[in-house]
């Protein structure tokens, strides 16, 4: 249980309260509150920044009972390149957490810190014994709403404050970073891959360059002039995707050329836009790892990670475009694709983490692309 309990309010805007304790950071937050039906999965959950200027409800009742790996100095663990190994960026990205029950005692062998030191050390605040259940289907009901955390002595906190302006522009970075993979055996070069970084996860990166290809990440804002590259990968992020004007505009540019180009999550409302159709945003949104999404054309259903709040309309795209995935709960688009042209996109995240990698294949189809482009030129 939680060492020196402090008394927590969860403050809806519509005036709704949920009591509870404090754990983490002892401090006021306000946010988007959404929610996740993950089991697991919650080092990377809280680290995705999709989820920058959000409180994350997780719908499984007991949290952090296998701790968080970190190194000494209560930082993630890097890899050679520089890339986090285990989380999918160096900070903790949600505005503030809500579970069921918190674990302060995890087991497990990987586990350097609790649940709740790690987010007192990040600076975010977390609130336990809520009725997650309940809150969960108020949110499916009235949609997703704004909120914040308040711990006992705050009597008030401006639910319009919060981490959310720009979320994009503070997530991607600043400057543009090259891992360079070496020639292949037959002396060609490694595919070049613009990774346009609205806020992308770490996996993504690992994914690529486990494939072999070389990845320039770019900032979101990024025009791609001036660099060599044989195709675009365009990344999740946070927020309203119309916000990314300049981001729609290059791309709108590039579609133009015969360069492949894949989208995953904000990348394919991204690209819809750019195509010249609309998006809108979901009444509570798809957050977990357990989404069903089915190919269109096939009879696949594939189980999926997602985390948007945004979708694509499907009766705004151009004739030229198609619908590739629907989401098999609410018939949602989950996938975009040019009828002519090497352009496709995803709305859930093949690379996973945390979650089923089985639609991992899709960026392989993009890699293949890439190849055909490559020998062609």
């Amino acid at each position: 249980m939680a060492r020196n309990r402090r008394r927590a309010r969860l403050v809806l805007e519509d005036g709704t309260v949920f009591s509870g304790w404090s754990f983490g950071a002892p401090i006021p937050r306000a946010g988007e509150l959404v929610f996740s039906t993950g089991m697991t999965g919650y080092p990377q959950s809280l680290t995705d920044p999709s989820y920058r200027g959000q409180i994350l409800t997780l719908a499984w009742p007991l949290v952090g009972n296998y701790g968080v790996p970190l190194d000494h100095r209560r930082k993630p663990r890097l890899d050679a390149r520089g890339l986090p190994l285990e989380l999918e960026s160096e900070a903790v990205q949600v505005s503030g957490l809500v579970v069921s029950e918190v674990c302060e005692q995890p087991s497990h062998r990987e586990a350097s810190h609790s649940l709740s030191d790690w987010l007192e050390g990040e600076g975010v605040p977390g609130i336990a014994g809520i009725d997650t259940r309940s809150l969960i289907v108020h949110l499916r009901e009235s949609g997703t709403m704004r909120g914040a955390i308040l711990v006992d002595g705050e009597d008030e906190v401006d639910l319009s404050s919060g981490d959310l302006a720009d979320p994009v522009a503070r997530v991607s970075p600043k400057k543009a970073t090259i891992y360079e993979q070496a020639a292949a055996p037959d002396g060609r070069p490694a595919p070049r891959i613009a990774l346009v970084d609205c806020g992308a996860k770490a996996n993504i990166l690992r994914v690529l360059l486990a494939r072999g290809a070389t990845v320039l990440r770019l900032p979101w804002d990024h025009d791609l002039e001036g660099i060599k590259y044989d195709g675009i990968f365009l990344s999740n992020g946070p927020g309203d995707p119309k916000a990314c004007g300049k981001t729609i505009a290059t791309l709108r540019r590039k579609m133009k050329e015969d360069r492949p180009v894949f989208g995953i999550c904000l990348g394919n409302q991204l690209m819809a836009l750019a195509a010249g159709a609309d998006t809108y945003k979901l009444p509570y949104g798809h957050r977990g790892q357990n989404q069903p999404c089915l190919e269109l054309g096939t009879k696949r259903c594939a189980i999926t990670s997602q985390n948007h709040g945004w979708a694509v309309r499907e009766e705004s795209m151009p004739r030229n475009w198609e619908p590739w995935f629907i989401n098999a709960n609410d018939g949602s688009v989950e996938g975009i694709r040019a009828r002519k042209g090497p352009f496709r996109a995803v709305q859930f995240h093949p690379e996973g983490c945390p979650g089923p990698r089985d639609t991992e294949v899709l960026i392989d189809g993009f890699l293949a692309d890439v190849e055909v482009f490559r020998r062609a030129r």
